[in-house]
């Protein structure tokens, strides 16, 4: 599994009936997780302090009760600085998981000792724009949510990367990366974080594993001659790491040899020592 043990402000105190218990910063949250299934068995103290409690609504989505939670507040990772916003469908605005692998792609830029274009799809608030600029990179960040887009560049000035080379695109990943591949743009690394299920603009439906091979396909019609790394996020239960990894084995290496790695994100239960799933990474990179 890819897990991370660096975090200083973020921590996972415990899990019980449906639910986790985090610490972000100074302020414990407590938020649903579908793959908590185990019951009573929650210890922590902080159970019982919460800040933030996110409650789902019987009629579909829910509401954050706000016990002493301020509107948004800042954490750190190592040098990068985030802001936090509780939003619905219980979201942060980061998801620490994905520390394991900012710390991975971030040592490859560095090693790679020659200038490296990065292209980040369904980049969110831009933690791993963030990450890939602070190792070194330029970086094309791109979603198709304006309001994601601009915490983003909040997210970069806070990490004092607001001169940083990221150029911030508001648009549907697949349609930019058609003309990416019409202009002859070519990028270094991939970072692709789609979600599991989605609604275009114009009302179409986006279902991750019927159109996950395409985007995987076309996104490698940008790599360069000489690629650093693709890396590609699943958060759909019905596709396995081994799944996403045969569709990297048929996009990217059969072109580029290189070596694959496949295996579920997790964040350790301080209470327990035992380890949270948290969807999946497959990583390609050079050898």
């Amino acid at each position: 599994m890819f897990t991370t043990e660096n975090w200083k402000d973020y921590e996972l105190l415990d899990t019980s009936d449906g639910e986790r218990l985090e610490r972000w910063g100074r302020y414990i949250l407590i938020r649903p997780d579908p793959q908590i299934i185990w019951r009573n068995v929650a210890c922590h103290p902080a159970w019982k302090r919460a800040d933030g409690i996110y409650r789902r609504s019987e009629t579909g989505g829910g509401r954050w009760v706000k016990n002493n939670l301020p509107e948004s507040w800042n954490i750190s990772y190592g040098k990068l600085r985030f802001v936090l916003r509780p939003m619905g469908f219980k979201h942060t605005g980061l998801f620490p998981e994905q520390a394991a692998n900012w710390d991975w792609f971030s040592d490859l830029i560095r090693r790679a000792n020659r200038p490296v274009k990065v292209l980040n799809l369904f980049a969110y608030t831009g933690g791993a724009t963030v990450a890939a600029a602070a190792a070194g990179a330029s970086v094309v960040h791109v979603d198709a949510a304006k309001g994601m887009v601009a915490q983003a560049k909040e997210n970069a000035s806070l990490s004092g990367l607001s001169e940083a080379p990221i150029r911030y695109i508001v648009d549907d990943c697949k349609k930019f990366v058609e003309r990416e591949i019409r202009r002859g743009n070519r990028y270094d690394g991939i970072i692709m974080d789609p979600p599991s299920y989605g609604r275009g603009p114009s009302g179409e439906i986006w279902k991750l594993e019927e159109n996950i091979n395409g985007l995987i396909a076309l996104a490698a019609s940008v790599l360069s001659d000489n690629p650093l790394f693709f890396l590609i996020n699943s958060y759909t239960t019905g596709l396995s790491p081994l799944t996403m990894r045969y569709l990297l084995e048929l996009n990217v290496r059969s072109r580029f040899g290189g070596r694959i790695e496949s295996e579920e994100l997790a964040l350790r239960v301080a209470q327990t020592g035992a380890y949270l799933p948290c969807g999946a990474s497959t990583r390609w990179f050079r050898v």
